[in-house]
């Protein structure tokens, strides 16, 4: 099985949501479970379909964590020492040549993406332009809206 590549922050977060689906989720429902078995005909108990249905995502949820964080290459970027190189888990800031506005990223894995927070995929259009290059280099991406050019004024590992 491949590695997958994960921020610390982000194996963090995925931890913290299987831990709150094994210890708090799955007894609830399996509770709910219980409490509609308890109320006689199943065959039309709308909270006892109802209550399998969570069930079934939860386990489903936590199978899919669980598979993740074993696959994990859990990556801490302020370990990294890239010599100024852009690389997963880096953070960017960028200058667009056409418009002048400058944005910062940071490139994460496909489970953390996050442009509100802006975090781009690794698989990102933006994020493969500017794997490997430095500090004042000139980038092409070809973005949905068109090919965009940006200049990368800082490369930082935090």
């Amino acid at each position: 099985m491949s590695t997958v590549p994960i921020t610390k922050h982000g194996a963090e977060l995925l931890k913290e949501e299987l831990h709150r689906l094994k210890t708090k989720d799955r007894p609830a429902v399996i509770n709910a479970i219980s409490e509609a078995r308890a109320q006689g005909d199943l065959s039309e108990n709308a909270e006892y379909d109802a209550a399998k249905e969570r069930q079934s995502f939860i386990e489903g949820r936590i199978a899919e964590l669980e598979g993740k964080l074993s696959a994990a290459q859990i990556i801490d970027p302020k370990t990294l020492d890239a010599e100024g190189r852009i690389v997963f888990a880096s953070t960017v800031d960028l200058e667009d040549l056409e418009s002048g506005q400058k944005v910062t990223y940071q490139i994460v894995g496909e489970d953390e993406a996050d442009l509100k927070e802006l975090k781009v995929s690794i698989t990102s259009p933006i994020a493969r332009a500017l794997i490997g290059k430095y500090a004042g280099d000139v980038v092409e991406v070809n973005a949905p809206s068109g090919i965009r050019e940006y200049e990368v004024l800082e490369v930082r590992y935090v």
